[in-house]
């Protein structure tokens, strides 16, 4: 995949450091590259549901941020990019040190970006894959 600004690198890391969202919770980019995000998230109580598994809503957050910023990492310098919207399977508690969303543009259309994001929970040496999601995202021409 080509992106259309030569500065995506950069400008996807900042845009990333102004969420409040991610500091909140402590997640990281850990992987940026055309049409690839990685996000990673350290494990902590405090965002659980009542049996201890990250929350749902986390697991979708961090879905949702790495399939965006997979799209994102595509669009005119111009540009900004919204969630259309989302689908996202859980397969399994996300329960372990970290977890890692793995988003990546499935098709990068001029308008419509359909990205997906696996979801892994990792556990030591130990990797299973905890959800995963397909989402839609706009690109909203002229809105940088």
């Amino acid at each position: 995949m080509i992106p259309k600004n030569v500065h995506f690198e950069q400008r996807l890391r900042d845009s990333f450091l102004s969420q409040p969202m991610m500091a909140l919770i402590g997640a990281k980019l850990t992987r940026v590259e055309p049409g690839i995000v990685d996000v990673e998230l350290p494990f902590s109580v405090s965002l659980t549901q009542h049996n201890g598994f990250l929350h749902g809503g986390t697991v979708a957050t961090l879905g949702d941020t790495a399939a965006g910023y997979a799209a994102f990492s595509l669009i005119p310098a111009d540009s900004d990019i919204l969630t259309v919207e989302f689908k996202i399977n859980y397969l399994a508690p996300a329960i372990g040190d970290r977890v890692v969303a793995q988003g990546r543009v499935i098709r990068n259309g001029r308008t419509l970006i359909v990205s997906q994001a696996d979801l892994f929970a990792i556990e030591g040496e130990d990797r299973k894959l905890v959800a995963t999601m397909i989402a839609t995202m706009m690109c909203m021409h002229g809105k940088s």
